[in-house]
């Protein structure tokens, strides 16, 4: 495993007592990553019941644990460059009683063959791309998926120039004080956003996603600045009578 230039850390952010403590301190946004997984869930649902879902970012194994239990024969790949992370994911499966159906590897999508999977989820992933590595890291999931493969994703979002962003702000301080925020924090806020994450407007997501191959996102959720996207990898063209040799 190597990690590509364009992209931070994740071995080192989150691991020892940021790993043991990530799901206690996101306890907070549960009934937000409900919705997402409901909603992410009815957006696959199409999917073949022996679909092969790559889980981007799988972290603590939150988004594997709600599509594995609504979906007993899919199959899961779930990927992370923080062992420390899987570590917590391997036990999370394992209780569940789901493990068998899952593939834990401290990796990143680069490392992958390519076209293995019906469909790629990457929660709360992106906005850890900064931006000159943000196409990039969109291709690569794309030539993962197989033709007519789905991509669902949600990332924190937002324009900081649009009129709108200083309510907006305000509004997602009051998620962090859910999370526990200081003062301290919450006064770092913005420029976090701006500087340390690589947050990025909508539309620069949807144009970004259209340059990396797939099909015009639909944007499906929002709760104040976190946004989900799905798009699907276009099957190649049907040659029609007139093309045949």
């Amino acid at each position: 495993m190597s990690r590509p230039s364009h992209t931070l850390d994740p071995a080192r952010i989150f691991s020892g007592q940021m790993a043991a403590a990530y799901d206690r301190r996101n306890s907070g946004l549960r009934p937000i990553s409900d919705c997402l997984h409901l909603l992410t869930q009815l957006v696959l649902s199409d999917l073949p019941d022996n679909a092969r879902i790559l889980c981007v970012g799988a972290g603590t194994g939150a988004e594997i644990l709600a599509l594995a239990k609504v979906r007993p024969n899919w199959s899961f790949v779930g990927i992370d460059p923080a062992p420390d992370m899987l570590a917590i994911a391997h036990e999370r499966l394992e209780q569940a009683g789901v493990l068998d159906r899952c593939h834990l590897l401290p990796s990143y999508v680069e490392d992958l063959e390519a076209g293995q999977f019906d469909a790629a989820v990457a929660m709360l992933v992106a906005h850890f791309i900064p931006l000159s590595g943000r196409a990039s890291f969109y291709r690569a999931i794309f030539r993962r998926l197989q033709p007519g493969g789905r991509f669902v994703s949600a990332e924190i979002s937002c324009d900081f120039d649009g009129e709108l962003f200083p309510a907006r702000l305000r509004d997602w301080e009051q998620v962090q004080i859910m999370m526990g925020a200081t003062p301290e924090s919450l006064a770092g806020l913005s420029e976090g956003l701006r500087h340390q994450l690589g947050v990025v407007g909508p539309a620069t997501t949807r144009e970004l996603w259209r340059k990396a191959g797939f099909s015009p996102p639909i944007d499906f959720f929002q709760a104040s600045l976190i946004r989900g996207w799905h798009a699907c990898k276009p099957a190649p063209a049907a040659e029609s009578p007139s093309d045949a040799p």
